[in-house]
C-alpha cells in the first residue's frame, strides 16, 4: 500500500487553504476553480492538455536530494581577488550589524533618541576615517563600494561645473565597481575612460579619476605623483581603498 506524502510543499508554503479556496468561490458564485478558469481565461489561449510536469516531491525528499548535492561542495582557497577576502566575523557583529538592515542602507537616521547608539557608532567611523585618511571631513551612510565611487563621479562632475565629460578610472579597480561608475555615467552624458594610470599622460582632459588601494588583482601602487599631476590638470581624484590597507 503506498501511502501519500503529508508534506507536499505546495500545500504547505504556497497558496491558500482548501477551506480559503471554497470561501472565496462561494463569494465569486463559482462552484469550482475550473470554473472560474473557464469564465477569466479565454478559450483561444489555454492549454488543450495539461503540462507533462509530472508528481511533485514531497519537503522531506526534496531536501534529502538538496543535502545530497551540497554535501558534494569542496572547500578551497580563494583566490578571486577583487576585494573579496576571507575573514573571521564575530556572530555578535553578523547578528546585529551584517543581518540588519539598518546599517547597510543609505539613511542615516536623524532621530538621536530613537538610534542613539547607531548614530554614535556612525560618528566614530567617520572619526577613523579621518584618521586613517588624512581628510578634513568624512561622510557615512553611502552603500557598497560601487555605489560610493559613483556617487564620488557625480560629486566630481557637479565640481567641475562641466569643464570636461570624461571620467578616467583605472583597471586596477575592482570589475564590479567599473561597472557601477559606468552604468550611473551613461544618463548623465559622462565618457569613462578605462585604463592604465601607468600610462595615462593626462592628454585627454578629464574632470576626476578614480583608483584602487590596493589593486583588484592585490598589487600595492604609490599613487603620489599620479594624483599629484591629476590635480595640476584640474581633476579630482578618488581613491577607493581598503580601510584595513591604510592601518
Amino acid at each position: 500500500m503506498e501511502f501519500a506524502a503529508g508534506d507536499d510543499f505546495v500545500q504547505r508554503h504556497i497558496g491558500p487553504a482548501a477551506g480559503d479556496i471554497a470561501a472565496m468561490l462561494k463569494a465569486l458564485g463559482f462552484p469550482s476553480l475550473e470554473a472560474l478558469i473557464d469564465q477569466a481565461v479565454p478559450a483561444a489561449i489555454r492549454l488543450e492538455a495539461p503540462l507533462a510536469l509530472g508528481e511533485g516531491q514531497s519537503e522531506y525528499e526534496l531536501l534529502k536530494e538538496l543535502k545530497a548535492i551540497a554535501s558534494q561542495n569542496q572547500i578551497f582557497r580563494s583566490f578571486i581577488g577583487m576585494g573579496y577576502h576571507n575573514t573571521i566575523t564575530p556572530p555578535v557583529i553578523q547578528r546585529n550589524i551584517l543581518e540588519n538592515p539598518g546599517w547597510y542602507t543609505q539613511y542615516t537616521p536623524y532621530q538621536p533618541e530613537i538610534a542613539q547608539g547607531r548614530l554614535e557608532a556612525l560618528l566614530n567611523f567617520q572619526t577613523m576615517v579621518i584618521d586613517l585618511t588624512g581628510l578634513e571631513i568624512a561622510n557615512a551612510s553611502l552603500l557598497d563600494e560601487g555605489t560610493a565611487a559613483a556617487e564620488a563621479m557625480t560629486l566630481s562632475y557637479g565640481q567641475h561645473k562641466g569643464k570636461s565629460k570624461t571620467f578616467w578610472v583605472s583597471d586596477a579597480c575592482h570589475p564590479q565597481t567599473i561597472e557601477v561608475v559606468q552604468t550611473r555615467a551613461r544618463p548623465l552624458g559622462i565618457e569613462v575612460l578605462v585604463g592604465d594610470h601607468r600610462r595615462f599622460d593626462f592628454s585627454t582632459p578629464v574632470f576626476g579619476v578614480l583608483l584602487q588601494y590596493p589593486a583588484t588583482d592585490g598589487a600595492i601602487y604609490d599613487y603620489t605623483a599620479f594624483i599629484k599631476k591629476a590635480r595640476e590638470q584640474g581633476a579630482i581624484a578618488t581613491v577607493a581603498a581598503d580601510l584595513l590597507s591604510l592601518t
